[in-house]
């Protein structure tokens, strides 16, 4: 059992191709030590560069150098993955039955939700350790299999619904849906970040893994963010900006600029100290300036989704991903590849892909005397690819006019509907104050004073 990951390695080198590593659900943390993970990525990323061919013996055994080569391994892939297959989902049930995960779920939840905890975490190793799926579905034949995954949504053990923050998003499209890829697209500078963190931060206020990789911002930058947002939503400071009260949190800038006078600091420590309490999922973030972020590629994405158990995802922005190989050879075929592979990735982990991009600029969003509208990009006007709009199941054009603390999210194009819906938002992110605004609360307010 030792060494069948390293007779499967040796079996690829063999067969001069990686498809059997596609066909048998072979997945890198089958493998169950860093050498043969490392000469696991090796295969992978000379497959994906490559045509799907693996590297010749020579190639392999002056890169990979920790891993022994076997030759001429007759046991078939089949045998192979599903011994590796079933190594995994033993080491994955005894790593869950003695981590302090399950202790606490045992201890804490009533009987049937730690019934219910423990069965969805088996049915997911157990899917983890298939070694392939049918290549083909023919539906008049396969009632049982839909019913099936029909039950297991019903559970909520087959995908989740993650809600946006956004209570309008949520009633036209219905959430986001793991297996999705969602863009979001704005022109330089209008908030599309912003936009992007308050529902990422809010898929960990449910309880969701959330992987953030923000490829333009420094950790600091986008954690202040985050901990201005965070703190709005559990503050009791009540700010009047512009002749409105609102309930803020930590200044933003104050934190970027170390400014914060003493009260406050005390305050944003007990509150960094609490963090882990307020929050019941988890946000990882890798940005620009973290330390070993030098791999931005799919492959790498995948590896990190698998490592945090990921349910939400967050690359922004895609055009600063290292990109897929453009074998078309044709102009954006680069984006259009990694726009192709996201959502495929998006499909094989069960998460929801948020990527962000950016729209073109218009020279003539101003009017002549220098103002301008809350004015959504059109989604013709996504940079860089148009994949990226036709492989999302929905795409957010945004707008800010944040010396007026408004913004607007327009959905301009709605798989399962909510195309061209219109969404208003207060926008004062300094203050961690960004959400949607109460129209229909405005609008009976002002019918009650003015008598209509």
């Amino acid at each position: 059992m030792a060494v069948t990951g390293q007779q499967l390695l040796s079996k690829i080198i063999d067969t001069g191709s990686t498809q059997a590593l596609a066909k048998y659900n072979v997945k890198r943390s089958d493998f169950s030590t860093p050498a043969e993970r490392e000469a696991y990525d090796f295969i992978v990323k000379f497959g994906a560069e490559n045509g799907g061919d693996a590297p010749s013996y020579a190639t392999y055994s002056a890169n990979v150098r920790t891993v022994t080569y076997i030759p001429e391994v007759t046991d078939s892939f089949e045998y192979l993955a599903g011994e590796l297959k079933d190594a995994t989902g033993k080491r994955e049930l005894a790593e869950y039955i003695n981590s302090p995960e399950f202790t606490q779920s045992y201890e804490t939840l009533p009987t049937e939700a730690f019934i219910n905890s423990l069965t969805d975490r088996l049915s997911r190793i157990k899917m983890e350790t298939r070694t392939g799926v049918p290549n083909m579905t023919d539906i008049s034949t396969a009632g049982e299999r839909f019913l099936t995954e029909f039950r297991a949504r019903k559970a909520g053990t087959s995908f989740r619904i993650w809600l946006s923050k956004f209570g309008t998003i949520n009633e036209k499209i219905g959430g986001y849906f793991s297996g999705n890829t969602y863009a979001w697209y704005a022109r330089s500078g209008r908030g599309k970040s912003v936009m992007v963190m308050e529902d990422a931060i809010e898929a960990a206020f449910q309880g969701a893994n959330v992987l953030i990789w923000a490829l333009e911002m420094s950790e600091y930058e986008w954690m202040a963010r985050a901990y201005s947002s965070i703190s709005a939503r559990i503050s009791e400071t009540i700010r009047r900006i512009d002749g409105v009260d609102y309930t803020v949190g930590f200044d933003n800038r104050a934190m970027l600029m170390g400014t914060m006078d003493a009260d406050y600091e005390r305050g944003l420590a007990a509150f960094v100290d609490m963090l882990a309490e307020v929050v019941p999922g988890r946000i990882v973030i890798r940005a620009a300036d973290s330390e070993n972020f030098t791999q931005r590629s799919i492959a790498q994405l995948e590896v990190d989704i698998a490592e945090i158990d990921a349910d939400v995802v967050v690359v922004d922005p895609i055009y600063l991903m290292d990109f897929e190989r453009n074998t078309s050879n044709v102009a954006g075929g680069d984006v259009a590849a990694t726009s192709v592979k996201l959502k495929r990735l998006a499909g094989q982990t069960k998460t929801v892909i948020h990527v962000v991009t950016q729209a073109e600029e218009d020279a003539k969003e101003k009017n002549e005397d220098g103002t301008r509208e809350l004015s959504p990009p059109p989604r013709a006007g996504i940079k860089k690819s148009k994949a990226i709009l036709e492989d999302a199941a929905n795409v957010f054009g945004i707008d800010t006019l944040a010396q007026e603390g408004r913004g607007v999210i327009e959905l301009g194009k709605g798989r399962n509907g909510g195309e061209d819906t219109r969404v208003e938002i207060v926008y004062l992110p300094n203050y961690g104050v960004v959400r949607e605004l109460d129209t229909q609360g405005q609008a009976q307010q002002f019918a009650s004073v003015s008598g209509f």
